[in-house]
């Protein structure tokens, strides 16, 4: 992962100068100033491109995973009239290499990233039909003064979209880049891509399924379903460098730090994946996750946090999160702390579990889905919405101390077999197709089932779902709007709506985030850019999205259950 920025003339001619501190910038000036407000994405290296008579700049901070000593960018084609910046892994690279190489005998790319430029040369915007990974990147051909912009199926990169006032385009992997300069700032939407002159402002899909819009019919098959998961892990193992495996004692990421485990054991019989959970004294994920990592032999690491060692980072969590979304804030908490912790240790790739609970229906809110078709239908919607909720912080956290975070559940292949699969089999309680014996009432029974053999502890594998916020110690939950309270008055509050009209915070803490993210992101646009998560009020779910919401987890998993 990188960080990439890209100032494109709306004309192809040039930049009207900009001044900061009293001086004329020149476009090299402006571009490496504004990117390097998202360096921190990239503390390798900076890269730039210049390409002054057609008023194009691309910036890449550099994270170096994989073509550690090869693959800087921006990358160029063999004639230099084809450049690129992405912020990308590019999981089938190596059989898009063996392609290429049948018409450039001898070719070897610099890094994965590089055959998107060989594959621009023979299949154009095509290309986006041959990658697979988490890819965000824009490619500007010289010769014909175009440009090339994607974003992978389910936005694991941040991508944003803004114009200055004079219309030119500018593209950042984040949005503190751009705000200064842009009238609008927008989310890249996932699965699209621009293509043609920098007046190419709207994105059309190049990600299109049936699942997206009918209800699937085929039948779940536990066995298939292993082999692809295990598949979707051993592709997003390619690495360079030292890699671990986040690991909060839930059955998602415990099942990708296990499946990691026997495939790298397959070339060492004695490796130790390094694994890290994150909590208070006492949290719930501790013993689960020591558990699983004795279970599959992992050197494991606790990190302990404090109430107050979270709630003094809130300011820069949302500084890096640029979101105000309670549940997203509060997920980020304990993830801002580890993040750091795990970077000190020399890591820079970890594997982690997210996106399960979107592609399986894990949320425990899912039990009070009133039919197949809309339980399905939700999935859809949580999936579309990952991009500005769990991946938003997973990938923003993360990258904030320049860490890399992967996520096979999230493999493009894995997600289609997966969502192809018909609602019955996935759909937890008593609607399940197989909820004659209690077990398979639990959300995401397939997935459970499909590694019930030698993979992970029972007490484990049929572990019941609790938010990451409320696994990782219930005080820091409670203790959140308290804080928040203390900072808000009641006459500002009740002011909440005329001050914020735009998603208007509904509690002190909502606001206080609120206020946070006005400071730092101000104007509509960004505030626009942010999704609320919250489970479906229409299915008679609370609002609150924390499992901690009732005096206890157990509370609301009868409520669920």
């Amino acid at each position: 992962m990188c960080g990439i920025f890209a100032i494109l003339s709306k004309d192809s001619r040039g930049i009207l100068p900009r001044t900061y501190c009293g001086c004329s910038q020149t476009l090299r000036e402006l571009a490496y100033h504004q990117s390097g407000k998202q360096r921190h994405r990239g503390p390798d290296e900076t890269g730039i491109k210049i390409i002054a008579e057609h008023g194009v700049a691309l910036v890449h901070e550099r994270l170096a995973v994989i073509g550690v000593k090869t693959g800087h960018q921006p990358l160029l084609s063999e004639d230099g009239n084809v450049a690129l910046i992405a912020n990308a892994e590019i999981y089938n690279y190596l059989e898009l290499s063996d392609h290429i190489a049948k018409n450039r005998p001898g070719y070897k790319p610099k890094s994965d990233c590089n055959v998107i430029v060989e594959l621009y040369e023979e299949y154009g915007e095509r290309l986006l039909d041959h990658i697979t990974g988490m890819f965000a990147f824009v490619l500007y051909d010289k010769n014909k003064r175009r440009v090339l912009v994607a974003r992978d199926p389910f936005g694991i990169m941040p991508l944003y979209i803004g114009q200055d006032l004079e219309g030119n385009l500018w593209i950042s992997s984040e949005m503190k880049c751009m705000i200064e300069y842009c009238k609008s700032v927008k989310n890249f939407p996932p699965g699209h891509f621009i293509f043609g002159d920098p007046t190419s402002v709207n994105p059309q899909p190049f990600y299109m399924r049936p699942w997206q819009t009918e209800i699937p019919n085929r039948a779940a098959d536990v066995d298939e379903l292993r082999r692809r998961l295990e598949d979707a892990v051993r592709s997003h193992l390619q690495c360079d460098v030292t890699f671990g495996a986040l690991l909060s004692g839930g059955l998602d990421s415990s099942l990708i730090a296990s499946i990691a485990t026997k495939i790298m054991r397959e070339l060492d019989p004695d490796y130790r994946l390094r694994t890290f959970s994150v909590g208070m004294v006492g949290s719930p994920d501790f013993k689960h996750a020591r558990m699983v990592a004795d279970y599959i032999g992992s050197d494991h690491t606790e990190v302990v946090f404090t109430v107050e060692e979270c709630l003094d980072g809130v300011r820069d969590l949302i500084y890096h999160l640029e979101s105000y979304d309670i549940a997203t804030v509060r997920c980020s908490l304990p993830m801002f702390y580890l993040a750091r912790y795990v970077k000190s240790t020399g890591m820079k790739m970890i594997l982690s579990g997210e996106g399960a609970d979107e592609i399986f229906g894990g949320y425990l809110y899912f039990f009070k889905a009133p039919t197949y078709h809309e339980f399905h239908k939700e999935m859809v919607t949580r999936l579309d919405q990952l991009h500005v909720s769990d991946i938003l912080r997973a990938n923003k956290v993360t990258m904030s101390k320049g860490l890399e975070l992967r996520v096979p559940f999230l493999d493009t292949s894995f997600v289609d077999y997966v969502m192809s699969t018909r609602p019955e089999d996935k759909i937890p309680g008593p609607l399940n197709c197989y909820s004659d014996i209690q077990s398979h009432r639990m959300e995401k029974y397939i997935l459970r089932k499909a590694f019930e053999s030698d993979y992970l502890p029972p007490a484990v594998l049929w572990r019941q779902k609790e938010q990451f916020s409320d696994g990782v110690g219930y005080d820091l939950i409670e203790a959140l709007p308290k804080f928040a309270a203390k900072r808000v008055t009641d006459s500002e509050f009740s002011n909440a709506s005329q001050r914020f009209p735009i998603n208007p915070p509904k509690t002190k803490e909502a606001y206080y985030y609120r206020c946070i993210f006005d400071e730092m992101f101000p104007g509509d646009s960004p505030a626009l850019s942010v999704e609320k998560w919250a489970p479906r009020l229409d299915w008679g779910c609370p609002e609150d999205p924390s499992g901690r919401a009732q005096e206890a987890h157990e509370k609301r998993l009868k409520e669920y259950c």
